[in-house]
Protein backbone atom coordinates (compact mmCIF):
# COMPACT_ATOMS: atom_id res chain seq x y z
CA UNK A 1 0.00 0.00 0.00
CA UNK A 2 1.18 3.37 -0.87
CA UNK A 3 1.21 4.78 2.77
CA UNK A 4 0.94 3.58 6.37
CA UNK A 5 -2.45 3.36 8.63
CA UNK A 6 -0.42 5.26 11.33
CA UNK A 7 0.15 8.01 8.36
CA UNK A 8 -3.15 8.10 7.73
CA UNK A 9 -4.81 7.95 11.28
CA UNK A 10 -1.82 10.67 12.27
CA UNK A 11 -2.70 13.38 9.07
CA UNK A 12 -6.73 12.85 10.75
CA UNK A 13 -5.81 13.19 14.84
CA UNK A 14 -7.50 9.53 15.33
CA UNK A 15 -5.69 7.73 18.68
CA UNK A 16 -8.62 4.79 18.44
CA UNK A 17 -8.80 1.49 16.17
CA UNK A 18 -12.29 1.75 15.85
CA UNK A 19 -11.55 3.10 12.02
CA UNK A 20 -8.93 0.91 11.30
CA UNK A 21 -10.58 -2.09 9.13
CA UNK A 22 -12.55 0.82 7.04
CA UNK A 23 -9.21 2.71 6.76
CA UNK A 24 -7.15 0.02 6.00
CA UNK A 25 -9.48 -0.85 3.12
CA UNK A 26 -9.48 2.98 2.12
CA UNK A 27 -5.37 2.64 1.09
CA UNK A 28 -5.63 -0.71 -0.64
CA UNK A 29 -8.54 0.84 -2.48
CA UNK A 30 -6.71 4.23 -3.77
CA UNK A 31 -3.25 2.18 -4.36
CA UNK A 32 -4.86 0.36 -6.63
CA UNK A 33 -6.79 3.43 -8.30
CA UNK A 34 -3.45 5.23 -8.15
CA UNK A 35 -1.62 2.30 -10.18
CA UNK A 36 -4.80 2.37 -12.82
CA UNK A 37 -4.25 6.21 -13.15
CA UNK A 38 -0.95 6.06 -13.73
CA UNK A 39 -1.32 3.18 -15.81
CA UNK A 40 1.40 1.42 -13.87
CA UNK A 41 2.22 -0.58 -10.97
CA UNK A 42 3.95 2.12 -8.15
CA UNK A 43 4.88 -1.16 -5.86
CA UNK A 44 7.89 -2.39 -6.26
CA UNK A 45 8.03 -5.96 -8.31
CA UNK A 46 10.56 -8.61 -8.35
CA UNK A 47 11.06 -11.10 -11.13
CA UNK A 48 8.21 -9.67 -13.00
CA UNK A 49 7.24 -11.12 -16.60
CA UNK A 50 5.92 -8.97 -18.89
CA UNK A 51 5.35 -9.68 -23.15
CA UNK A 52 5.50 -7.34 -26.30
CA UNK A 53 5.85 -8.05 -29.55
CA UNK A 54 9.30 -9.80 -30.62
CA UNK A 55 10.06 -7.02 -33.59
CA UNK A 56 9.28 -3.99 -30.73
CA UNK A 57 12.61 -2.21 -29.94
CA UNK A 58 11.38 -0.01 -27.21
CA UNK A 59 9.76 -1.59 -23.64
CA UNK A 60 8.32 0.26 -21.20
CA UNK A 61 7.69 -1.96 -18.44
CA UNK A 62 4.57 -1.37 -15.94
CA UNK A 63 7.05 -1.08 -13.03
CA UNK A 64 9.48 1.27 -12.91
CA UNK A 65 11.82 2.73 -12.21
CA UNK A 66 13.89 -0.20 -13.68
CA UNK A 67 16.47 -2.00 -11.53
CA UNK A 68 17.89 -4.64 -13.31
CA UNK A 69 16.46 -7.39 -16.15
CA UNK A 70 17.25 -10.67 -15.99
CA UNK A 71 15.94 -12.39 -19.22
CA UNK A 72 14.44 -12.15 -22.25
CA UNK A 73 12.74 -14.95 -23.56
CA UNK A 74 11.07 -15.35 -27.51
CA UNK A 75 7.70 -17.67 -28.26
CA UNK A 76 7.69 -19.01 -31.97
CA UNK A 77 4.42 -21.56 -31.76
CA UNK A 78 2.57 -23.00 -29.04
CA UNK A 79 4.40 -26.26 -29.55
CA UNK A 80 7.93 -25.36 -28.76
CA UNK A 81 6.62 -22.55 -25.80
CA UNK A 82 8.96 -19.97 -24.70
CA UNK A 83 12.90 -20.12 -25.10
CA UNK A 84 15.27 -18.33 -23.72
CA UNK A 85 17.14 -15.99 -25.96
CA UNK A 86 20.86 -16.91 -25.63
CA UNK A 87 22.66 -14.73 -25.82
CA UNK A 88 20.97 -12.19 -24.56
CA UNK A 89 19.87 -9.14 -26.75
CA UNK A 90 22.16 -6.14 -26.40
CA UNK A 91 19.87 -3.54 -24.44
CA UNK A 92 20.59 -0.03 -22.24
CA UNK A 93 18.16 1.01 -19.50
CA UNK A 94 16.84 4.83 -20.42
CA UNK A 95 16.10 6.51 -17.72
CA UNK A 96 15.00 3.62 -15.72
CA UNK A 97 11.94 3.07 -17.13
CA UNK A 98 12.35 1.73 -21.12
CA UNK A 99 14.15 -1.19 -22.36
CA UNK A 100 15.79 -0.05 -25.52
CA UNK A 101 17.31 -3.15 -27.76
CA UNK A 102 19.99 -2.59 -30.08
CA UNK A 103 18.32 -4.74 -32.23
CA UNK A 104 14.67 -6.45 -32.38
CA UNK A 105 15.29 -10.23 -31.69
CA UNK A 106 12.45 -11.40 -33.38
CA UNK A 107 9.63 -10.79 -36.15
CA UNK A 108 6.19 -9.94 -35.70
CA UNK A 109 5.15 -13.00 -35.83
CA UNK A 110 6.45 -13.87 -32.85
CA UNK A 111 6.17 -12.94 -28.81
CA UNK A 112 8.63 -11.73 -26.56
CA UNK A 113 8.91 -11.29 -23.32
CA UNK A 114 11.20 -9.74 -20.38
CA UNK A 115 11.85 -10.41 -16.99
CA UNK A 116 12.60 -7.71 -14.86
CA UNK A 117 13.00 -6.13 -11.22
CA UNK A 118 11.23 -2.71 -11.35
CA UNK A 119 9.06 0.12 -9.48
CA UNK A 120 9.13 1.79 -5.58
CA UNK A 121 9.89 0.40 -2.12
CA UNK A 122 6.38 0.97 -0.15
CA UNK A 123 6.65 2.84 3.10
CA UNK A 124 7.90 1.15 6.19
CA UNK A 125 10.28 -1.12 4.17
CA UNK A 126 13.84 0.61 3.57
CA UNK A 127 15.31 1.20 -0.12
CA UNK A 128 18.21 -1.61 -0.58
CA UNK A 129 21.13 -0.69 -2.72
CA UNK A 130 19.97 0.40 -6.25
CA UNK A 131 16.44 0.56 -5.22
CA UNK A 132 14.30 3.96 -5.05
CA UNK A 133 11.61 4.61 -2.39
CA UNK A 134 7.99 5.97 -3.23
CA UNK A 135 8.43 9.52 -4.04
CA UNK A 136 6.94 11.33 -0.50
CA UNK A 137 4.40 13.46 -3.10
CA UNK A 138 3.09 10.01 -4.16
CA UNK A 139 2.44 8.95 -0.55
CA UNK A 140 1.09 12.57 0.05
CA UNK A 141 -1.55 12.25 -2.35
CA UNK A 142 -2.39 9.00 -1.05
CA UNK A 143 -2.96 10.15 2.32
CA UNK A 144 -4.85 13.09 1.95
CA UNK A 145 -7.09 11.32 -0.84
CA UNK A 146 -7.81 8.64 1.99
CA UNK A 147 -8.59 11.00 4.49
CA UNK A 148 -10.85 13.42 2.69
CA UNK A 149 -12.98 10.42 1.62
CA UNK A 150 -13.12 9.03 5.39
CA UNK A 151 -14.39 12.98 6.41
CA UNK A 152 -16.41 12.83 3.50
CA UNK A 153 -17.74 9.22 3.47
CA UNK A 154 -21.12 9.64 4.73
CA UNK A 155 -21.93 12.33 2.21
CA UNK A 156 -20.66 10.38 -1.02
CA UNK A 157 -22.74 10.09 -3.81
CA UNK A 158 -25.49 12.41 -2.60
CA UNK A 159 -26.60 15.00 -5.17
CA UNK A 160 -28.33 17.21 -3.40
CA UNK A 161 -29.86 17.97 0.22
CA UNK A 162 -33.63 19.05 0.72
CA UNK A 163 -33.01 21.48 4.55
CA UNK A 164 -36.85 22.69 5.53
CA UNK A 165 -39.33 24.31 3.08
CA UNK A 166 -37.82 23.12 -0.09
CA UNK A 167 -34.69 24.50 -0.31
CA UNK A 168 -31.24 22.57 -1.46
CA UNK A 169 -27.94 22.40 -1.28
CA UNK A 170 -26.01 20.30 -4.09
CA UNK A 171 -22.99 18.27 -2.97
CA UNK A 172 -21.07 16.82 -5.98
CA UNK A 173 -20.03 13.58 -6.51
CA UNK A 174 -16.79 13.07 -5.35
CA UNK A 175 -13.75 11.95 -7.42
CA UNK A 176 -9.78 12.35 -7.20
CA UNK A 177 -8.81 15.59 -5.76
CA UNK A 178 -7.10 18.21 -8.05
CA UNK A 179 -4.00 17.87 -6.29
CA UNK A 180 -4.04 14.81 -6.02
CA UNK A 181 -4.86 14.33 -10.14
CA UNK A 182 -1.78 16.52 -10.76
CA UNK A 183 0.67 14.51 -8.53
CA UNK A 184 -0.38 11.31 -10.57
CA UNK A 185 -0.17 12.77 -14.00
CA UNK A 186 4.07 13.41 -13.12
CA UNK A 187 3.99 9.51 -12.27
CA UNK A 188 1.90 8.29 -15.40
CA UNK A 189 3.57 5.74 -17.72
CA UNK A 190 3.22 5.96 -21.44
CA UNK A 191 3.99 4.14 -24.21
CA UNK A 192 4.68 4.08 -27.82
CA UNK A 193 1.69 2.85 -29.16
CA UNK A 194 0.00 5.59 -27.42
Amino acid sequence: MLTQLSTVKARLLIGDTASDDILTNAIAAYSERFDRECNRKLARQVNVTEEFPADQLEICPASWPLESVSSFELKSNETDGWQTVTPAPNYLLRNACVVSLISAFGSRFQQARVTYTGGYVLPGTTPGAGQTALPADLEQACVEQVCYWYQNRTTLGVLSITVGAGSGAHVPETDLLPGVTAVLTKYKRMTFDQ
